[in-house]
């Protein structure tokens, strides 16, 4: 094999050959300085490192969900192997550090997790937000009236430790010393220390575990108080054959890295993006609802655990290229993390990104970070307080240092400066007293709604509507969107904050939204709250777009079928097959001429490809010679009346999977009524966990109370956003967002509303 070859022996290209970790690009933004393998060479061998270096995020989490075939065994394995005098001096220590939760594989690994997991759950750790909110007080208290300073030294260092120590349960007498080690075990583990530096690390390290067991031995002389380190030590005598005394040692000394190291970089990353962009944290300052989103945004684009490693245990494939067993692996979430083909302008950073929860920096699957919402909390806390305090705080001229090692990143210092005469607390007394909701868990989607002006009003019909949607801000911007997507506008009926669903229906020049707003004095209050509020210049709140009716890209011809109002989403739809050149029919019914929205331009723009279906005038749309006339390939998509769908869908039900969809943008759905529903199981395939769903409870409410991520926003069964991937188990589907085929199909499933029919059901989550 040559010096330039993959084990396999083929060529190493010249990128992958002069690939490294620990040089400055790598460590500045590891996100970037990978981007042309996750595009070109995304599965990439290494001969610097010894590993392959997986990019794309599809890859990874493929890797991160089998923990079987890609066993987490090396993850705390040295990167850069010690020294024989380091290892000595180890061994004087008598330094033994063993399998913990991060680096252990089956079966030991899920039965440990299941014990120990309570204290991290969200019910658990609502209890830590005082605590959390006291110290980041305390340590801003301290220089809020300085004008300068440096954020990494005087708060985000020192306050995630102190709460990873509170957390632990560590008495605070040993909170120094532990402090003063846990760095040392970072460089040891992940870094590339000089041959003159190993020794004096290897000191520091064995100290660490020395003094680390000193105090384990003394919790477990008084295991009754607070914190994970008892609570695991109470949980040894009921399980000791699950949580052993090696163990615990070993958990204890980790634990305090993970709990800390993890946190304080990603705080640092998050000022310092956030910083870098006056606009973005000039958005926070003025709407701290937004902070729980924006918080997974910057751990998506500038995440603290830039990437991990596994090793094969069989011969396997990733991306397509071979893998033996034995291959050494280094996943990098900070690339995946902004792939495009999952993120839609993956590297543009947007606090008010909707998928912005699905990045892999806390991991996925069975080894998925357990103290991913303690570092949520902290996050959000950090980012409450000087926006509060100090909203118009600045970077100062500085050069950024990174500790050079594969996985974790931050800056090592953080300089910025404010004028401390415009602080807002010396005209504002009460500021401080005013407390900000914290999320415990993966913010729902209904938090990031963005400020739109309605830039024209316009009836185009009778009692409809037209509305052109603009940021409300200078400079602001509206996300693309794809035919078929609709947005989410906030309104308030019976003066209660609702939602409602609006499809997007054509191209707008410039940046807006177009959306049609039919009043229907019988429905559920909506459109009548448009129709009074939504005036010439007004401002609204929206989210989205999103899409569960697109126009998928291999599609070979489609007939669009809109009733009434549903001609919006119809219209997007005739608009994206046109430019596509793909062949296209449009039937658009309506009682009478004067209702149907969009009538003129539909025919200005369509007229060939289009039939009009007027009830008033005699010519009703007969669906049986539609589908009579359907050609092979071509798909059915339908919006309007509830009659329409139904209809679709009946005469649809032959069809092959797929070839017809329909839009919903209503919701029957009622309260659950414990005495009519019963309890099942959930089994969480790639998390390795068996939930109990009671009747009272959803499956989302149970998901997200033992720490499973699942996005979502309306929860009334229209949006999809907390879909989930069923793999076993009959589904009682109560959404409006899968058609009768896709419920039939038994694939997935709506998690804040859909039940099992029997007794059990297991999805990839």
């Amino acid at each position: 094999m040559s010096l330039f070859a993959d084990p396999h022996g083929c060529p190493v290209s010249g990128r992958a050959q002069s690939f490294t970790p620990f040089g400055s690009e790598y460590q500045l933004d590891p996100g970037a300085a990978l981007a042309w393998a996750r595009e070109d060479e995304p599965v990439f061998w290494s001969p610097e490192l010894g590993y392959w270096v997986i990019t794309r995020y599809e890859d990874v989490k493929a890797v991160f969900r089998d923990n079987l075939t890609f066993s987490p065994a090396i993850a705390l394995e040295k990167i850069t192997p010690s020294s024989a005098e380091a290892e000595e001096v180890l061994r004087s220590y008598d330094y033994d550090i063993r399998r913990t939760l991060v680096n252990e594989d089956e079966p030991e690994h899920m039965p440990r997790r299941r014990t120990l997991l309570e204290p991290f759950t969200p019910p658990h750790l609502v209890e830590h937000e005082e605590m959390i909110r006291r110290l980041t007080r305390e340590a801003v208290d301290a220089f809020v009236a300085d004008g300068e300073a440096d954020l990494v030294g005087q708060m985000l260092y020192s306050v995630p430790l102190t709460v990873a120590m509170n957390f632990l349960g560590i008495p605070e007498e040993d909170h120094g010393p532990l402090k003063e080690f846990s760095v040392a075990h970072t460089v040891n583990t992940w870094g590339r220390p000089a041959p003159e530096e190993q020794l004096a690390v290897a000191h520091a390290v064995g100290r660490f575990w020395q003094y680390s067991g000193k105090v384990l031995d003394r919790i477990r002389q008084s295991p009754d108080g607070p914190g994970w380190m008892p609570f695991s030590v109470r949980q040894q005598a009921e399980h000791p054959e699950i949580v052993t005394d090696s163990y615990l040692h070993s958990m204890m000394m980790a634990g305090i890295v993970a709990a800390h190291e993890t946190t304080a970089h990603a705080g640092a990353n998050a000022f310092k993006l956030l910083l870098e962009r006056p606009e973005r944290w000039a958005e926070l300052c003025a709407e701290p609802d937004l902070i729980p989103n924006a918080v997974e945004e910057c751990l998506r684009y500038s995440g603290s655990v830039a990437a991990w490693r596994r090793v094969v245990t069989r011969d396997t494939e990733v991306g397509g290229v071979r893998l033996e067993a034995g291959a050494k692996l280094l996943i990098v979430q900070a690339t995946a993390n902004r792939d495009p083909r999952h993120f839609e302008d993956a590297e543009e950073f947007d606090p008010r990104r909707e998928s912005a929860g699905d990045h892999l920096t806390f991991g996925y699957g069975a080894h998925q970070c357990m103290g991913k919402n303690l570092a949520r909390m902290e996050l959000q806390i950090f980012l409450q307080e000087l926006t509060t305090r100090l909203p118009h705080l600045a970077l100062s001229e500085q050069e950024f240092d990174f500790v050079p090692n594969t996985s974790f990143r931050g800056p090592t210092r953080l300089l910025v400066h404010w004028d401390p005469a415009r602080n807002p607390e010396r005209s504002d007394p009460g500021l401080l007293d005013r407390r900000l909701r914290v999320s415990v868990g993966e913010p729902a989607k209904h938090a990031i709604s963005r400020r739109v002006r309605v830039a024209e009003r316009e009836l185009v019909a009778a009692d409809v509507v037209r509305l052109r949607l603009v940021p409300a801000d200078p400079g602001g911007h509206l996300p693309r969107w794809t035919s078929g997507a609709h947005i989410d506008v906030d309104c308030m009926i019976d003066d209660q904050a609702a939602s409602r669903q609006y499809s997007l229906c054509g191209a707008v020049p410039g940046d807006g939204y177009e959306i049609a707003v039919k009043l229907d004095q019988d429905g559920r209050g909506g459109s009548s709250w448009v129709h009074e509020h939504a005036t010439e210049g007004s401002l609204l709140r929206m989210r989205g777009p999103r899409n569960h009716f697109k126009l998928p890209e291999e599609a070979s011809g489609v007939v669009l079928l809109a009733g009434g109002i549903g001609i919006t989403p119809i219209l997007a739809h005739a608009d994206e097959a046109r430019r596509r050149g793909l062949p296209y029919r449009v039937h658009y019914a309506g009682r009478a001429r004067e209702s149907m929205a969009y009538l003129d331009r539909l025919l200005a723009d369509h007229g060939g490809h289009v039939e009009v279906h007027v009830s008033s005038e005699g010519r009703r749309l007969d669906l049986e010679r539609v589908f009579a006339e359907l050609r092979p390939g071509e798909l059915v998509y339908a919006c309007g009346p509830d009659r329409l769908i139904e209809e679709v869908e009946r005469r649809g039900a032959d069809l092959r999977s797929g070839a017809v969809r329909v839009e919903h943008f209503s919701s029957q759905l009622a309260a659950l009524d414990p005495e009519q529903e019963r309890a099942f199981d959930v089994v969480c395939q790639d998390s390795g966990l068996t939930l109990r769903v009671p009747a009272d409870r959803t499956v989302l409410q149970v998901l997200r109370e033992a720490n499973i991520d699942v996005q979502s926003d309306c929860e009334e069964g229209l949006c999809g956003s907390c879909e989930a991937v069923v793999l076993d188990g009959e589904i009682d589907h109560r959404d409006v967002v899968l058609g009768r085929a896709e419920r039939a199909e038994n694939t997935r499933m709506m998690t804040c509303c859909s039940r099992a029919e029997g007794e059990r059901i297991v999805l990839r989550l």
